[in-house]
């Protein structure tokens, strides 16, 4: 941190036992609510929780489905360190014991709904103070499209998470990179192959030799708009700045935020609020990735910008705070398909967080039907529209 500038990073408090009380978020509709995921048939038996956010829903990623199908055809019994854990499905195997690690905050409360007790962390985090004891079977399921450093992030995680002799479960797209990845995991661990095979799911079978660690690629780091960005990998946009996000702030150049509390919905590396934050607000970053709150948290460091980082799904942990303004580029992917829940989510959140007269700002692809929920904020106008893309704004009532 720099500058002597207070900058605090919150994650999901831990939910006590298996149910989360009902909280004023929930009101609007049913994003917020846990409910079964739909299994294949090859699934029979199993059951599994999802939500809105966690990749899959309704159903479970199709490859943690296959990873799912190979590992109980393989009778995996015991401690399981499930590294991409989403919804859970590999504890609803028999016999096994799961480590469930997330960096979703969707998939947390899942997990948690589920009377699991997930671990929120990212690839590099050192999960020895949690289990001394590393399990001797780890699953992962690799994010080919979070881009190439974030796929071998996850390898060399893997690597240090097995213990010498242990097994990995690899499951993969072959359309996302899957053979490259396992071929550089296979380098790493020494030994292992593809075992089975779904349309454009793959699962490898590795097993850890002794020997070292691969390096974990280094942030990005590029400067736009008059701030410095740290993104790291798998973080959107971490490499440059997104087309969408460099309309809306071109959009906004003479918008007045000194003194306004203002919200990045949706952060990713941080740079809108770090732009806020820039121009005098006092801004609140939200996102619910973990590695995209490390990332806006670095970007403000080394801005030596205040404000605030919150791990959370949508506004879940914001608390009883308002705001002046809300800006946000809100995503519409999980996994491989477009899906607007967590957009649909973000928009209902404006409309609970802005303070009387405050204002969303929004940039959006131009066939996206944002305008209709928007209403229900107040009266839509259109800013820009450029490039393919249309910034949209709407003051709530006051």
């Amino acid at each position: 941190m720099t500058g002597g500038k207070r900058q605090k990073i919150r994650f999901q408090r831990p939910a006590s036992g298996g149910d989360r009380t009902p909280s004023p978020q929930a009101e609007a509709g049913t994003y917020f609510d846990v409910r079964p995921a739909l299994l294949p048939g090859r699934l029979e038996g199993l059951h599994v929780l999802t939500k809105p956010g966690v990749r899959g829903c309704p159903e479970v990623d199709a490859a943690q489905a296959l990873l799912a199908t190979t590992m109980r055809k393989d009778r995996v019994r015991g401690d399981v360190l499930d590294l991409t854990a989403m919804g859970g499905l590999l504890a609803a195997l028999p016999g096994v014991t799961l480590r469930a690690v997330e960096g979703s905050a969707p998939a947390l409360s899942v997990l948690r709904a589920a009377g699991l007790d997930p671990l929120a962390a990212v690839p590099g985090d050192d999960l020895k103070e949690r289990w001394p004891e590393r399990a001797k079977t780890v699953a992962l399921v690799l994010a080919g499209d979070r881009g190439n450093a974030c796929a071998l992030a996850q390898v060399a995680w893997a690597h240090a998470c097995t213990p010498p002799g242990g097994t990995l479960y690899l499951a993969g797209d072959r359309d996302k990179g899957y053979d490259r990845y396992v071929r550089a995991a296979g380098k790493a661990f020494g030994t292992g192959e593809t075992i089975a095979r779904d349309e454009g799911m793959r699962v490898a079978r590795l097993v850890r030799r002794p020997g070292p660690t691969p390096a974990y690629p280094e942030p990005e780091r590029w400067e736009g708009f008059g701030v410095r960005v740290v993104g790291l990998p798998g973080v959107f946009s971490a490499g440059r700045p997104d087309k969408a996000t460099a309309i809306l702030l071109g959009a906004l150049e003479g918008l007045d935020l000194a003194g306004k509390r203002v919200l990045d919905l949706g952060c990713g590396t941080g740079l809108i609020g770090a732009w806020a934050a820039s121009r005098g607000a006092e801004v609140t970053l939200v996102d619910g990735d973990l590695q995209s709150v490390r990332s806006a948290a670095a970007t403000l460091s080394e801005n030596g910008l205040p404000g605030e980082v919150v791990h959370s799904d949508v506004d879940a942990e914001l608390g009883e705070r308002t705001f002046d303004a809300i800006l946000t580029n809100p995503p519409f992917h999980v996994g491989r398909g477009v899906v607007l829940d967590v957009a649909r989510e973000f928009i209902a959140a404006a409309r609970r967080r802005l303070r009387p007269g405050g204002t969303l700002y929004l940039v959006a692809n131009e066939p996206l039907p944002y305008e209709t929920p928007l209403r229900a904020v107040g009266e839509v106008r259109e800013l820009v529209r450029e490039g393919g893309f249309k910034v949209l704004t709407t003051t709530r009532a006051g």
